[in-house]
């Protein structure tokens, strides 16, 4: 459980190189509403440069949730321009959206666990999707479920799991395949405070490999003590656009 995963900058100085000369994330005017209701996010304009670290804060129902989706393009703006990896997200052919998740790390509120996998599987799945050799990440998933605590529990099925080990292994699945973004809703809302500290030290030494991180949270004391920038919505504005539009 002590075990840290083979996460270390030194050795991933070719992984850090990834980074995109323009930013890899931007919003430009993005408004989003469901059906004929009001609009859930208005206005919405920040840029994300690669490697970088942002909050996304906010009360209930400012839209955070709602923002998050619209980058892994589960939702699709009413108005504005998402662009990632220099594409436009509106624009892009349906067919070319596995590969471009493929590069998003994705920690869901609601876990999103395939129960039919044990927690060893699910945690390994983006590993098996991108379609790297077994042996070549064995070790380093049981390395990494034993650092979120799961390490007893590698054959376990999420459904024998309680909330808080569903929430870890959630997010051992989003940061296995050292995605080029990382994108997190609510990722300590189940777990203790030593937890939470110590999946923000693995969310922060992935960025310092080059990945971009965006968390949802409303964990104010997490944010404050992580030391990173904020962006905060509240009734779907962003009022505190520290991100550069």
């Amino acid at each position: 459980m002590s075990r840290k995963p083979r996460y270390s900058p030194q050795a991933s100085d070719a992984d850090a190189a990834r980074a995109d000369p323009e930013p890899v994330l931007r919003f430009a005017g993005v408004g989003l509403r469901y059906g004929r209701g009001e609009e859930v996010l208005e206005d919405v304009s920040f840029a994300l440069e690669a490697g970088s670290f942002y909050f996304l804060t906010g009360p209930s129902g400012a839209g955070k949730s709602s923002l998050l989706k619209l980058i892994y393009r589960a939702e699709r703006p009413s108005q504005g321009l998402i662009s990632l990896f220099g594409q436009d997200l509106s624009a892009l052919p349906r067919r070319q959206l596995p590969l471009l998740r493929r590069r998003i790390g994705v920690v869901f509120q609601d876990f999103r666990l395939l129960d039919h996998l044990s927690a060893f599987d699910n945690a390994a799945l983006p590993l098996r999707l991108a379609g790297r050799k077994p042996k070549a990440w064995k070790n380093d998933v049981a390395e990494m479920l034993a650092w979120v605590g799961l390490g007893a529990k590698l054959h376990a099925m999420p459904q024998t799991l309680s909330g808080g080990e569903k929430q870890r292994l959630a997010i051992a699945r989003a940061v296995m395949g050292q995605p080029d973004i990382l994108l997190a809703d609510e990722p300590t809302g189940n777990v203790d405070h030593e937890m939470a500290a110590r999946i923000l030290r693995l969310f922060v030494e992935l960025n310092r490999q080059g990945t971009t991180v965006l968390i949802a949270s409303h964990d104010l004391d997490l944010v404050a003590r992580s030391g990173m920038p904020e962006l905060r919505l509240e009734q779907g504005r962003l009022v505190s656009p520290e991100a550069g539009a």
